[in-house]
């Protein structure tokens, strides 16, 4: 949680990557932590998810772009984070599965928000219910992530799309990705007036103002 609130508060932070360390990018909740202590289950899950749901909360709303490497497999909670970069990039080795059907939980961390959004509700039935495995290429196909990588090049690809969006215009970023995520709730006319009242705040901004001026004039 520390760190999504840093990623969104710190403004020498133009944008952010997710990806994890090892084999994994995440297996999601430590399942034997889980089994420990069964009958007191119902009040970890609420303190977990308390900590879990303010930290994707603030990624998703944070105004910069968000990049998720998923350099391995990304399962449960894992896969919530995976789905949560607006570019996600997933190593062709990687797999992603929802995970929670095999230990006899439902979905959180945002899981049975994005995944219909994202593949259809038809498919994510499918993902959840049968606990489906889907590969980074099958991901990519059906819009799940944005491209599958081959492993070897996965971090260069990282670090070139980094380099694209950290010269960006970050607050023109950062208004478009709230954007997008705000349009499945409103009408073509609500959504429109939210676009024009976004779009007046990002003019207040020097960096719009820079921008218009220099393509203007031609000019970086």
């Amino acid at each position: 949680m520390e760190a999504s609130i840093i990623c969104g508060e710190d403004d020498s932070i133009r944008c952010v990557t997710i990806t994890g360390a090892g084999r994994f990018f995440c297996a999601g909740g430590d399942v034997g932590e889980f089994n420990a202590t069964p009958e007191h289950l119902p009040f970890l899950m609420k303190e977990l998810t308390a900590y879990l749901h303010m930290a994707i909360t603030r990624f998703a709303q944070m105004p910069k772009p968000l990049i998720t490497v998923i350099n391995g497999p990304a399962a449960g909670a894992g896969l919530s984070l995976a789905l949560l970069g607006d570019i996600a990039l997933a190593a062709r080795s990687a797999h992603l599965t929802p995970a929670y059907a095999a230990i006899g939980l439902s979905p959180d961390a945002g899981m049975s928000w994005m995944l219909p959004r994202l593949v259809g509700l038809r498919r994510a039935q499918k993902m959840v219910i049968t606990n489906e495995r889907v590969s980074a290429d099958e991901a990519a196909a059906i819009g799940l992530v944005t491209e599958a990588v081959d492993d070897a090049l996965l971090p260069s690809r990282g670090t070139e799309i980094e380099n694209q969006l950290v010269t960006a215009a970050t607050p023109a970023l950062g208004k478009a990705r709230n954007l997008l995520h705000s349009s499945f709730n409103t009408s073509l006319e609500a959504q429109m007036e939210i676009e024009a009242r976004a779009m007046a705040d990002v003019c207040r901004t020097s960096e719009a103002r820079e921008r218009i001026g220099a393509f203007v004039a031609r000019r970086s």
